[in-house]
């Protein structure tokens, strides 16, 4: 059974941190690009950073580049997206995604970036 269960989420003030997390099973995970997404209210899901199965290669959405960075441990099954410098804009459900022959969703998990 596939399962990608995200973590992590929370309320921050701008400027602040988090770390979300995706921990997976059932699946060749190592094989698989890994992606997060997310989905603020009325708005339309976008891809926020995505890295290929070993790791070697990143791609970040503008919006974000230099404040975010997702990274994965093959060993554990999980990948990761810090975040940095949040700003109100950043406000979200966070999914993860897995994708290679077929593709796998998160639940999500919330972000609220609020003073």
């Amino acid at each position: 059974q596939v399962q990608l269960v995200e973590s992590g989420g929370g309320l921050v003030q701008p400027g602040g941190s988090l770390r979300l997390s995706c921990a997976t099973s059932g699946f060749w995970f190592s094989g698989y690009v890994m992606s997060w997404y997310r989905q603020a209210p009325g708005k339309e899901r976008e891809l926020v950073a995505e890295i290929t199965g070993a790791g070697s290669t990143t791609n970040y959405a503008d919006s974000v580049k230099g404040r975010f960075t997702i990274s994965r441990d093959n060993a554990k099954n999980t990948v990761f997206l810090q975040m940095n410098s949040l700003k109100p804009e950043d406000s979200a459900v966070y999914y993860c995604k897995a994708s290679l022959v077929h593709t796998y969703w998160g639940q999500g998990t919330q972000v609220t970036v609020s003073s």
